[in-house]
């Protein structure tokens, strides 16, 4: 399997099966997003320094109005895809591997988690991952300890409370608040 196979695997939204040609090429994945992670986190690096690790972690570049304050963790890299100007703060986990855009103007705030996968509820198929990916919308802002679940779209606008646990679509230009996250006010602008 090459990774052009394994996006489009996960593209499809096809189960990895433990122990599949799919499963060991992500854990290939994986080695090289620590490698990479730990490099990003182990010292200073300017901005710029930044976006080029970010870059190779990726895959694609990233513009130079991106930002990002480190540490920052994934367990792949390769399925994410950043629009202009967004920031990312420091202490996120992405786990990309079904899936993560985050289209421009997005601000991301401390610690927040974006999971793109499932393990299967059966006990003997556990191992086996259900991906499906994540969009955030333009000039979305995901609050501090913020966590959102594969599958969910965040419309244009919104805003994601601190603490929140998004599980389900989130619309455009409204605020969401709580475990699970939702609709608590419309913004009107």
């Amino acid at each position: 399997m090459n990774l052009e196979q394994f996006l489009e695997h996960m593209r499809l939204q096809k189960t990895v099966i433990g122990g599949s040609e799919a499963h060991l090429y992500m854990h290939e994945l994986s080695q090289e997003a620590l490698r990479i992670t730990t490099k990003l986190n182990s010292s200073y690096h300017t901005p710029e320094e930044v976006r080029k690790l970010f870059s190779e972690l990726t895959g694609k570049p990233v513009d130079v109005s991106f930002g990002l304050f480190p540490p920052f963790y994934t367990d792949c890299g390769k399925n994410i895809t950043i629009g202009k100007n967004v920031f990312i703060n420091s202490g996120c986990r992405f786990q990309d591997q079904g899936g993560i855009t985050i289209e421009d103007g997005a601000l991301i705030g401390h610690n927040a988690v974006l999971a793109t996968l499932n393990h299967d509820f059966h006990p003997q198929k556990r191992s086996d991952l259900h991906p499906a990916p994540i969009h955030i919308g333009k000039n979305v802002w995901l609050g501090a300890n913020v966590t959102v679940l594969p599958g969910t779209s965040i419309g244009d606008g919104a805003v994601i409370a601190a603490g929140s646990v998004v599980t389900k679509d989130i619309p455009s230009n409204t605020v969401a608040a709580g475990v699970p996250a939702k609709v608590i006010r419309k913004l009107d602008f």
